[in-house]
């Protein structure tokens, strides 16, 4: 069985940069990442907000930039999922595909994943009209109608990007106003191939093969509609993935809970990036998280060795 100094859990934003920090610190560490580096970024069309870049950049650049940093050092990976975490004095076992590894501390860092609606169709026309990427699904509805459904910033960035490709955007919220950027909110309420809906749910989503319609209801009103398009991009908001993640480590339903320094309420245990209970979930504050929840980490592998 293999033991490293610190095993990171997750390759987004944060746990590349857990990674990068321990690295420099002389630490063996070991990243465990089912897919490819990048999280959430590699879903995201442009980033607008990362400082250093004023011009914005594509998701997967920034991605593949984090992960060249990473390459300038001696990193072991497992490109796989893991099972369990079964919590030691000192050492914590952590399983994942077909092998177990040991490791004084585990940080993390696997990030959220895009929480549904939970209405009937969604789960039956999933990919055949339903989807949650608007960057890796948008190309197959060019020049066709599509709805957003969200009101946050999420939602108001992937309806600019669909309105690239796109014949027109539904963007149906909720609520009356937007919790997204006003920067957003203006951009999305002046665009000439965006229709906003407010103060509206989908009741369900309709069609034999492919999405048909979107059942709608007016919450105010409690009118109800039928809105025929071709495709559905759901963003209302993320929920942190943490089904692996063992119930000696405190956690709430938005997240693992930390304390400003990342440290979990298990000795060697860190969490960085959206898996934690917090309010700003940004590529930024994840970098902060990882840079903050390596050093915590490196702090205790020193004190272990006292």
């Amino acid at each position: 069985m293999k033991s490293y100094d610190a095993v990171v859990i997750g390759g987004g934003p944060a746990g590349m940069t857990a990674a990068l920090y321990l690295l420099r610190a002389g630490v063996k560490v070991l990243m465990i990442e089912k897919l490819s580096p990048g999280g959430q970024v590699l879903m995201t069309a442009e980033i607008e907000n990362y400082p250093g870049f004023p011009k914005g950049l594509q998701g997967w650049e920034l991605a593949d930039k984090f992960a060249a940093h990473l390459d300038e050092y001696e990193l072991d990976r497992i490109s796989d999922e893991v099972r369990s975490i079964t919590i030691g004095n000192s050492v914590h076992t952590i399983s994942v595909g077909d092998e177990e590894v040991q490791t004084k501390t585990i940080i993390l860092a696997t990030g959220s994943r895009y929480r549904k609606l939970g209405v009937p169709g969604e789960e039956r026309l999933l990919g055949r009209g339903v989807s949650y990427c608007a960057l890796c699904d948008g190309n197959f509805f060019r020049d066709r109608d599509v709805a957003v459904v969200g009101g946050g910033n999420s939602a108001l960035e992937e309806a600019l990007y669909l309105a690239r490709l796109v014949n027109k955007v539904y963007l149906i919220h909720r609520r009356e106003d937007f919790r997204g950027l006003q920067c957003y909110q203006d951009k999305c309420f002046t665009h000439e191939k965006i229709e906003i809906i407010r103060n509206t749910v989908i009741d369900e989503i309709q069609g034999a093969d492919d999405l048909e319609t979107l059942a709608l209801r007016n919450v105010s009103t409690d009118e109800t509609s039928q809105l025929k398009l071709d495709g559905t991009f759901i963003f209302i908001g993320f929920e942190p993935i943490m089904d692996y993640v063992p119930d000696d480590v405190a956690k709430e339903s938005n997240g693992v809970v930390t304390d400003v320094e990342m440290r979990t309420n298990v000795p060697g245990v860190f969490a960085a990036g959206d898996i934690r209970a917090k309010m700003c979930r940004q590529v930024a504050s994840a970098v902060g998280d990882g840079a903050t929840a390596a050093t915590a980490a490196f702090t205790y592998l020193e004190q272990l060795g006292d």
